[in-house]
């Protein structure tokens, strides 16, 4: 549950926002939308299941369970009962999508969030004819889930934008864009990314930090340029790249096998359910393959890069945003079954039986294939916590070995770079001097020895920048390194009488 770095540090904001010397909304971070860490809430103020990562698994495995609901309902708008049950079994059984949802990570929440608003707005389109006197329960439910999906991940603002405007196109064809409903609604999703702004603006003094400020993707793109030769990763500044780098993330997450046939079924399914059902609202569940356009921008243009082992440079970075694909694929190849099985019944009815049970084994095929090679999530996942491993083993011994000489000691270190040490050691976050806390940080900064007992440093970090202008009064006792990571120095302040 903790291999992913990211999932340790969503748990890590959700945390911090009581585990701190004074609680602010500040601490919900500027960079990761805070929705996810919200919903961790609850669950992380228990420190054991802050630390095992239980916290983080609850949301995630909930999202994963309306998922599956919400994907077979809106299946069954066009689709057989067995056709409808095999595009399920094929998102469900996903090795990737089941390893996801016992973490911390965004993408269960957020296919959750897709998947009900497609099925909101697919309802909500057959309802304008079937029931002309609407309430506004229809409208005020597609905005919640549109709000919900803005603050979970950054394509939501997309498919807000489309779902909202679309919305609005269709009501100005029947003559009732005046709908009260539809504008009080719309007042809440054009709010939230307002919202946003706002609270970048006021709390980090810049509406656009998410995007520019120190953490954002541009500047850690900027940081990696500078050890870089050109291009920065496949895919820059590259849009046909980076789309054939989504869309082949996507196949490895998916298929096991012939991913370029499974790949060819899902559109020609997704083509043929587009001709044949777009009297039946079916254009809208294009709305699934918003992806495919958000990522090839993202990783030509918006500092996101993805890395597959298979090509160059044979690594594994931000595989699992071709899990976001996955509802789009299986309802594709729903699509196909659906003809395929169509086709038997006026053939031989017997037939159908036998086609249904086979395909049911191809996609659990599928999905043991996909385990027995190592789902590609999971092993990034693996390398991801491979790489910290040095430091999460030895260093919290020794900050615990140090806090028995030393009580109630404060230590000063960038919890962002590696939280789990924090857990690891078994202290709570306000006994640590931290960049959540601005002020105090800032203030240890400019004299670490007069503030804190400890001093944990990694090299290039602002503590290692402080440490190595106010070196006075301070004892390096160990330096730790691990492969590909910034070494990292435990320091003792030798000031008297700081506590």
């Amino acid at each position: 549950m903790l291999y992913y770095g990211d999932a340790i540090a969503h748990l890590h904001i959700a945390r911090r926002v009581f585990d701190c010397r004074f609680v602010t909304i500040t601490q919900l971070g500027s960079v990761w939308l805070p929705l996810p860490h919200i919903l961790m809430l609850p669950f992380v103020q228990s420190y054991t299941m802050w630390a095992n990562g239980l916290a983080g698994t609850i949301p995630s495995m909930l999202a994963y369970v309306a998922a599956c609901v919400g994907l077979y309902r809106l299946a069954r708008h066009w689709l057989t009962a067995s056709a409808a049950a095999l595009a399920l079994a094929f998102f469900a059984l996903n090795p990737n999508l089941l390893y996801l949802q016992t973490t911390a990570m965004t993408e269960p929440l957020f296919l959750a969030e897709l998947i009900w608003i497609v099925l909101g707005v697919v309802e909500w389109h057959a309802s304008l004819d079937a029931k002309p006197q609407r309430t506004a329960r229809p409208e005020g439910w597609i905005a919640v889930a549109l709000v919900a999906a803005i603050f979970t991940r950054y394509d939501g603002w997309i498919v807000a934008l489309l779902v909202w405007s679309g919305m609005g196109v269709a009501l100005l064809k029947r003559g009732e864009l005046r709908s009260r409903s539809y504008w009080l609604a719309s007042i809440a999703v054009v709010a939230a990314p307002v919202a946003w702004f706002a609270y970048n603006s006021v709390a980090f003094g810049d509406w656009l930090y998410f995007a520019r400020g120190p953490y954002s993707a541009l500047a850690i793109e900027a940081r990696t340029a500078v050890h870089s030769s050109w291009p920065l990763h496949p895919g820059w500044h590259n849009p046909w790249v980076a789309l054939i780098f989504f869309v082949k993330s996507a196949e490895m997450n998916a298929i096991a096998r012939g991913a370029n046939l499974v790949l060819a079924l899902s559109g020609l399914g997704t083509i043929a359910a587009w001709l044949t059902m777009r009297y039946r609202n079916y254009s809208w569940a294009l709305l699934l393959w918003i992806p495919v356009p958000f990522y090839a921008y993202s990783v030509a243009f918006g500092s996101v890069p993805i890395f597959l082992p298979v090509w160059w440079p044979h690594s594994w970075y931000n595989t699992r945003y071709g899990v976001e694909l996955l509802p789009a694929l299986a309802l594709g190849l729903g699509f196909c079954a659906h003809l395929l099985l169509s086709v038997l019944r006026t053939i031989k009815l017997r037939w159908t039986k036998y086609a249904v049970t086979a395909l049911f084994a191809l996609v659990a095929i599928n999905s043991i294939a996909i385990a027995r090679k190592g789902p590609l999530v999971y092993v990034e996942g693996e390398k991801n916590y491979e790489a910290r491993l040095p430091f999460d083993r030895n260093i919290p011994p020794l900050l615990r070995a140090l806090l028995a000489e030393l009580p109630g000691a404060q230590i000063l270190m960038n919890t962002s770079v590696y939280p789990e040490l924090v857990s690891i050691t078994g202290i709570p976050l306000r006994q640590t001097i931290n960049e959540s806390d601005r002020h105090f940080f800032s203030d240890a900064l400019n004299a670490p020895a007069a503030h804190a007992e400890i001093i944990l440093a990694f090299a290039g970090d602002e503590v290692d920048r402080a440490v190595k202008a106010h070196p006075e009064s301070l004892t390096a006792v160990a330096r730790f390194t691990a492969k590909d990571q910034p070494d990292a120095t435990i320091y003792v302040s030798d000031t008297p009488g700081l506590r």
